[in-house]
């Protein structure tokens, strides 16, 4: 995946470490003004209102060289990895958002930050260092399960890892999928096992499942789909959504927006 945007850092942070939009920007503003390192304020990432992806020769450099050291050689693709965006109407001014310096690990600066500083600050800098990794190597798989007499079959089907790549370091969290009744098989990861391998049955459950409406929109599905439609701009992501909860447009119950009466009738 490219290095952060604004959207992209919003609903990651609201994905993984379940932050709002607003506290997203309120925690990078503070990393990127600066903290007191060793007596010295060090702005920590880059500017954090952007819809660029690109980011600088030096950082790439400095990317490819903590992936040799941290990972190895078999972790760095040949070439560094350049990356376009895909936003309807946006703006590159700002490259996207990363950290100051890739040398400045997340172990290092942990005790000069607070933990909701320190967790976005190691989310930031592993995306970055993974968008310059190798990439993954999955096999697409199905395995047919037999009884020992041959009359019962069941069949799981996904992928399996041959080479984790980037995924040892960092995997996008994922959105609410449409629950069909295959749910989404190729993205499930199956262990590796062997023709003729004898399995251990665990449990046994008869499930059956129903196609369902999309799921209510999350903080992040929200600035995600505003991304998508060209609403707002990465300044705005943040206040837009907090303006809907403020005048009492909807609600956030579960995580999840619900409209309110005065919301429906706006």
């Amino acid at each position: 995946f490219p290095p952060f945007t604004t959207s992209t850092l919003q609903q990651e942070a609201s994905r993984k470490l379940g932050l709002s939009a607003k506290r997203t920007m309120d925690l990078a503003q503070r990393l990127y003004e600066g903290v007191d390192i060793g007596g010295e304020t060090v702005g920590l990432i880059t500017y954090m209102r952007t819809d660029g992806v690109q980011i600088a020769e030096e950082a790439v450099a400095g990317a490819r060289q903590v992936i040799t050291e941290d990972f190895g050689k078999d972790y760095l693709p040949e070439a560094p990895r350049q990356y376009k965006t895909k936003a309807k109407n946006a703006q590159e001014a700002h490259e996207a958002i990363r950290p100051t310096d890739l040398h400045r690990r997340p172990e290092r600066v942990a005790r000069h930050l607070d933990e909701a500083q320190l967790r976005l600050y190691e989310l930031i800098w592993k995306r970055t260092i993974a968008s310059q990794m190798e990439a993954a190597r999955l096999e697409r798989t199905t395995v047919d399960i037999l009884a020992d007499k041959g009359d019962l079959g069941l069949r799981a089907t996904g992928t399996v890892v041959l080479f984790p790549g980037f995924l040892r370091l960092y995997e996008e969290g994922r959105d609410d999928k449409i629950i069909n009744g295959d749910d989404d098989e190729d993205d499930r990861r199956l262990p590796k096992v062997a023709t003729g391998e004898a399995l251990r049955r665990e449990a046994v459950r008869p499930e059956q499942h129903f196609t369902e409406p999309p799921p209510r929109y999350t903080e992040a599905t929200l600035v995600k789909r505003l991304e998508e439609l060209g609403i707002g701009r990465p300044s705005t992501y943040a206040s837009i959504l907090s303006v809907l909860q403020e005048r009492g447009y909807a609600r956030l119950e579960s995580k999840r927006f619900i409209p309110e009466d005065k919301g429906r009738l706006v």
